[in-house]
């Protein structure tokens, strides 16, 4: 299958940049901070804040990871190559919307050494934790489709990451701001926000709304990436 060979390559693209290394560890830097500080500084190891600040660092690390995944071929015209060869766009899209989705997941190995420090610790609920990960990549790969369609729409990787960037941490914090909408919207705002849904995935609550939210997501952002590509074509 021809998705699964872009798939292989823009994967291992991801490693022959130094960009990857700098998201990486910038990522771990910052969510390391927020599972130690309460750590040291009250004497609790706790996944909360862990868990809880998850979606707005999402909103700009992986921007940070799709930005390129269009926006440099159609700069320096490899997409019009890429288009000669015996592929779809369809499978240019699935193959690099699953390279994303695996840097975000290889992205959050690491972090599975908190959920262990805790468990040292004293007795840890490994339910919330495995529906936090599980969250996680059902975030990474909503994230990850806004990304890869904010960088099908130009040919400059910044204004990929600010596009992608706005619209994440938009649907990071939408539910937060409920008071600036009329009763009547409400239920429907609050159902926009990503955090909204990820917190209850997190709490090990499986519901099928969350799920339909993050995999209608993920179909807009790729429905709208094959859109804009076939336009351009």
């Amino acid at each position: 299958m021809q998705a699964i060979r872009i798939f292989k390559k823009e994967f291992r693209d991801y490693f022959v940049s130094p960009i990857a290394y700098i998201v990486i560890s910038l990522f771990l830097l910052v969510m390391g901070w927020f599972f130690f500080a309460p750590f040291f500084l009250y004497g609790q190891a706790t996944l909360r804040s862990f868990f809880s600040l998850l979606p707005i660092v999402f909103s700009f690390i992986v921007p940070a990871v799709t930005m390129r995944l269009f926006s440099e071929e159609l700069s320096v015209g490899s997409y019009e190559i890429l288009l000669t060869m015996p592929v779809s766009s369809r499978d240019v899209i699935l193959g690099k919307f699953l390279a994303a989705c695996a840097f975000v997941s290889a992205m959050l190995i690491p972090t599975l050494a908190y959920p262990a420090t805790v468990a040292l610790i004293g007795d840890l609920d490994w339910g919330p934790v495995i529906g936090g990960y599980g969250g996680a990549l059902l975030l990474g790969g909503a994230y990850a489709a806004i990304g890869m369609c904010a960088s099908s729409l130009t040919r400059n990787q910044i204004i990929a990451f600010i596009v992608a960037t706005v619209i994440c941490f938009t649907l990071a914090l939408i539910d937060k701001l409920l008071f600036f909408f009329p009763p009547a919207i409400l239920g429907v705002i609050e159902y926009l926000g990503a955090d909204y849904h990820f917190q209850n995935v997190a709490r090990g609550i499986i519901d099928s709304r969350d799920i339909i939210y993050f995999a209608g997501v993920i179909f807009i952002g790729l429905a709208g990436t094959d859109m804009i590509l076939e336009e351009k074509r």
